[in-house]
């Protein structure tokens, strides 16, 4: 009769995510395996790869949990509760905020582990790449809104306003691994959002004093 195995002695949901906060911390390439499994429980290697096949498929699994979880704040950009300007402040002090939160490792995992890696791990970098682009069309999303419905001109150059905010989001981890406190980055979003306010005003209608 085929032998049944032993029941894995972890909760695979904590496993995960204690992966994530490693993952996390230190990337893709430089997270071990003995990390690893010391972090799930000190789980067995033969427990490990019962349950999670290999290293790389664990990491797309943290991927997943982090988007749910702490990187879920990024759904703020497609907010069309709000108004598209709106929805913008509010994703970057969101974001600004988790990213320099404690509890936590600082900065973003999308950002950080692609950073990490050689250009042998190319495919865990186009992993965190697509993930990345999803964030982007939201933006791209939100101001193209923003054009529609009239807080922007026609004539706004979109790909450049979307070059704009998506660079400073991604600053972000820099900045929080660095030490710099939630305070002063959201500081510096007051005077970006001032960027909109200036792009909103369409050129030849402004008056003339």
């Amino acid at each position: 009769m085929p032998r049944t195995g032993r029941p894995r002695s972890f909760n695979r949901d904590e496993a995960v995510a204690a992966a994530m906060l490693l993952f996390w911390e230190y990337g893709f390439e430089s997270t071990s395996l003995a990390q690893l499994r010391a972090a799930m429980g000190d789980i067995s290697a033969a427990s490990f790869y019962a349950a999670f096949e290999s290293k790389e498929a664990l990491f797309r699994e943290a991927v997943d949990q982090y988007i749910s979880t702490y990187g879920h704040i990024s759904e703020s950009f497609r907010d069309t509760s709000l108004t598209s300007k709106a929805a913008m402040e509010l994703g970057l002090r969101q974001s600004a905020r988790m990213q320099t939160e404690n509890s936590h490792p600082l900065g973003c995992l999308l950002v950080l582990s692609a950073v990490n890696c050689s250009p042998e791990q190319q495919h865990i970098r186009d992993l965190l790449s697509k993930e990345r682009e999803r964030v982007r069309g939201w933006i791209k999303e939100c101001i193209e809104r923003a054009v529609a419905n009239g807080e922007l001109p026609e004539s706004t150059d979109i790909s450049m306003v979307v070059m704009l905010f998506e660079t400073f989001l991604r600053g972000i981890s820099t900045q929080a691994r660095d030490g710099v406190p939630y305070e002063a980055i959201d500081a510096a979003i007051t005077p970006l959002m001032s960027v909109w306010d200036a792009l909103s005003v369409e050129p030849g209608i402004r008056g003339i004093d």
